[in-house]
């Protein structure tokens, strides 16, 4: 599956790139050969809303357009968060589904970052009921060196996850495992697909997602396609390698003089990439996106996520904390209960870290960490740290719970269609179901943008000054800085 048109755009661009920049790019690359492509959700629904001042339900008609009836377009969802970053009521999760296919979707891939069942499970019906095929997702995720002894993230875990799943009679298509930060251990990947050909009906597709932030992603997905897996998701230029996913030309040639091969012609792909690198030129892509970063394994950072905080701190001047905010993410996994670094989960580690970072460790629980640790997510692959758990309840003033966050979400009345009819209503916008789903899961963004009044939030390169914090992030204390074009290699010492 050729992930550039979701994936490769998050994990670069931070998601904000506008439509007609890329569909020349699609439509050039089915003409290629390529009949399987990642094209929307995940953070390529909102930031359509927060940056590029565009419909996602516009993009995904003009990309089925584009490609013709029988090309598989498939997009990212976060089973109950669906594609925003909080839970939602059961009303949302399905008019999701039904809008998504209605606009041209044909399969969605449902993963819960704290791998709770009960997460994928009502969604998973609701996709399967529109009629879309759906792809349920084992989310995968390295253990830093020392932590990486516990139950959590080894092959036996992701078994016994996979048994959950088909115990819970969920409906599902295919299966997915998906590791967002690339940091999972190659034979991991091999022994889990390799349980999972055993466990699941000879038919079953098996899909395999990294990225190469750690530098690992050839090996990994060689490690799955050993393993049994049918399909692994490749990026192609200039949005492939680094914490995207690993370039279709890469793996082509890595499966060269193999019993392997990717079902492409190598020369048309490389027309396909030429033309693509041109088309996004005027984009500003930070160099760490484009960089192997052998921090991650020790702190795991999805590479969609990565890029997206590195752009939010040179904003606000902090990137200099960067190194120190990684390092704090080892600790704050450890205790947060070994949910998969992944959306939202990823982000709610980062806030943890950064707060522990810029105000001293755990003086402060940030609101979505703690809500996870105290249930209102979901139910964590293990106990959260005790003490840890303690404060986040006394000072978010909140019970831990185990209940459904299905029946949670429910119940209040700030979700759901009928509280967001009466939002649109009160702000004189019409109550379509997409302006309901919009509103729901983009919040006052996504109202501002219903009324013309959003702003504008691309980097296209013009418009970024060069500065000397664009640090590429290495474990030890030697740094690439650029200034203006040039590139200088420096080593920091303390005296």
């Amino acid at each position: 599956m050729d992930t550039s048109f979701r994936d490769g755009f998050q994990s670069c661009y931070g998601a904000r790139v506008k439509t007609k920049d890329f569909l020349p790019v699609l439509e050039a690359a089915v003409h290629a050969g390529n009949d399987n492509f990642e094209i929307g959700g995940g953070a390529r629904f909102q930031s359509l809303y927060f940056y590029c001042q565009e419909d996602a339900f516009d993009m995904m008609d003009a990309a089925r357009s584009v490609v013709g009836p029988d090309i598989n377009l498939q997009t990212l969802s976060r089973g109950a968060n669906v594609v925003g970053l909080e839970s939602q009521s059961r009303d949302i999760i399905d008019l999701h589904a039904k809008m998504f296919k209605k606009h041209g979707v044909t399969t969605v891939r449902n993963f819960d970052a704290l791998m709770d069942i009960r997460n994928l499970a009502y969604s998973g019906e609701c996709i399967t009921n529109a009629g879309l095929k759906h792809q349920v997702v084992i989310a995968l995720m390295g253990l830093p060196p020392g932590l990486n002894e516990s139950y959590c993230h080894n092959s036996e875990f992701y078994t016994d996850k996979l048994k959950e799943i088909l115990d819970s009679n969920i409906p599902f298509d295919s299966v997915a495992f998906k590791d967002a930060s690339g940091t999972t251990n190659p034979v991991v990947v091999y022994q889990s697909i390799k349980n999972a050909r055993k466990l699941l009906p000879a038919e079953t597709t098996i899909q395999f997602h990294t990225h190469d932030t750690a530098g690992m992603g050839v090996a990994a997905n060689f490690a799955a396609i050993e393993a049994g897996a049918d399909i692994i998701d490749l990026s192609m230029a200039p949005v492939s390698g680094g914490t995207s996913q690993v370039d279709i030309l890469t793996m082509w040639y890595r499966l060269m003089n193999t019993e392997y091969s990717l079902d492409i012609d190598p020369e048309k792909i490389l027309e396909v990439e030429k033309m693509f690198i041109n088309q996004m030129d005027k984009y500003y892509m930070p160099p760490e996106a484009i960089t192997v970063n052998p921090v991650i394994p020790f702190s795991p950072m999805p590479g969609g996520a990565l890029t997206a905080n590195t752009q939010m701190m040179r904003d606000n001047n902090s990137l200099h904390l960067f190194p120190e905010v990684i390092k704090n993410m080892r600790e704050v996994v450890a205790k947060g209960g070994y949910g998969s670094s992944v959306t939202p989960v990823s982000q709610f580690y980062f806030q943890q870290a950064f707060a522990n970072t810029v105000q001293g460790k755990w003086s402060t629980i940030t609101e979505n960490y703690g809500k996870m640790l105290l249930g209102y997510f979901g139910k964590t692959p293990i106990e959260p740290d005790r003490k840890i758990k303690r404060m986040a309840s006394s000072q978010l003033n909140l019970e831990p719970t185990e209940e459904d966050i299905h029946d949670i979400n429910d119940r209040n009345l700030k979700l759901g269609v009928d509280f967001n009819k009466k939002l649109l209503d009160k702000e004189g916008l019409e109550t379509t179901e997409e302006n309901i789903f919009i509103s729901a899961t983009c919040g006052s963004k996504g109202i501002s943008f219903l009324q013309g009044e959003g702003k504008a939030g691309i980097r296209y390169k013009e418009d970024v000054k060069p500065v000397s914090d664009d640090v590429t992030f290495s474990s030890s204390s030697s740094y690439k800085i650029r200034v203006n074009d040039d590139y200088f290699d420096i080593t920091v010492y303390s005296e």
